[in-house]
């Protein structure tokens, strides 16, 4: 076995893959499928809104507390989706090539909030931006469940045995006592509506 490491927006990038899969919190979407393939969701993912110690969102209780901040995102990620389609702030959010320059800005001050996935909200406050807070998360919009899947190279070979494992590790139980012993702080983030 080779182990790659693929930039985050290279993995669902058009065209011929150099490696069998990835996973890499990529969430599963229509505009992605158009150029790869997805196992069945490994993960049910929400959105969820980062802010430091003195920013004017840090105590924010609902997503129109919202609207005024600067808020930033990486470039291509689901989390810059919920911020222009559902957040819709008074000024454009800040884009980021990699989640590490977000990090970075809500670091230096040039950002209120950034929104990332809920697991990496809690990364980023409990390893990169200690005064930080996961100030909230926000509900799954459309009625259909975020999800994160391995992704394929488009009409891959493997996607269906992919896929079964998937489904095989959420029928016996394994994917929900991954997600209870290592994502168990979901439940302290409050539902921003």
């Amino acid at each position: 076995m080779v182990w790659q490491k693929v930039p985050f927006n290279s993995a669902f990038a058009p065209g011929a893959k150099d490696f069998d899969f990835d996973i890499n919190q990529v969430s599963i979407n229509a505009d992605r499928k158009k150029s790869v393939d997805f196992s069945a969701g490994y993960y049910d993912v929400r959105q969820a809104i980062v802010a430091r110690k003195g920013s004017k969102i840090y105590d924010a209780k609902s997503i129109a507390d919202l609207k005024g901040a600067k808020l930033g995102a990486q470039v291509g990620t689901t989390s810059l989706d919920f911020i222009t389609d559902t957040v819709k702030p008074s000024s454009q959010p800040a884009v980021y090539q990699r989640n590490d320059l977000a990090v970075a800005a809500l670091k230096n001050g040039q950002v209120d909030g950034i929104v990332v996935d809920l697991p990496t909200a809690f990364y980023i406050t409990g390893a990169e931006v200690t005064d930080a807070k996961v100030v909230g998360q926000f509900d799954n919009t459309g009625g259909t469940a975020e999800q994160f899947g391995l992704v394929l190279d488009k009409g891959s070979k493997l996607t269906s045995c992919v896929s079964q494992a998937v489904t095989a590790l959420r029928t016996d139980g394994t994917l929900a006592s991954l997600e209870k012993q290592w994502l168990s702080d979901a439940v302290d983030a409050p539902v921003l509506k």
